[in-house]
């Protein structure tokens, strides 16, 4: 098994879009990239913490790529936002990908470079590429969200 972070705003519905890839094992949301031990919402909503919510997912390499991953991660928002996603605002909804070695980090890259040329943004993709600081699980009702709510449409993530 291998490990991918993401932030891409709200961890919500990144964690339910992650959820259906095969290949996909696991995925869990917390808090990633701040200067707070064992942050909690509460403490992350405020924007004081630098932590960004992030969807960690565990997956096989054999039945999906983490090129893959990338290609889910840029269509699941729009990585041209500075510090927001939609309605949301403030630096917990920042845009990154949070590798976890040289290969990721060098995929990261060339995936953002390709994902700029395409053409399908209209302004600068803003999204960080650093490597992957301690990860802080959130809380338990934060945890595949949109399942326990019952939620069966998700816009964008459906």
């Amino acid at each position: 098994m291998a490990k991918a972070t993401f932030a891409a705003g709200c961890f919500w519905g990144v964690e339910a879009t992650f959820r259906k890839l095969e290949g996909v094992t696991s995925t869990s949301v917390g808090y990633i990239g701040g200067a707070v031990a064992k942050p909690t919402y509460e403490d992350v909503c405020t924007g004081r913490t630098g932590h960004a919510e992030a969807v960690e997912v565990a997956f096989d390499p054999a039945v999906v790529s983490y090129d893959k991953l990338l290609e889910v991660f840029w269509t699941s928002h729009d990585p041209t936002q500075l510090n927001r996603q939609g309605p949301d605002i403030g630096t917990q909804y920042r845009s990154g990908v949070f590798f976890h070695d040289a290969e990721q980090e060098t995929a990261a890259r060339a995936s953002k470079e390709a994902e700029q040329a395409s053409g399908r943004h209209r302004g600068d993709i803003v999204t960080e590429i650093t490597p992957a600081p301690e990860y802080w699980l959130a809380e338990d009702y934060h945890q595949q969200y949109f399942k326990k709510a019952g939620r069966k449409k998700l816009g964008l993530f459906s």
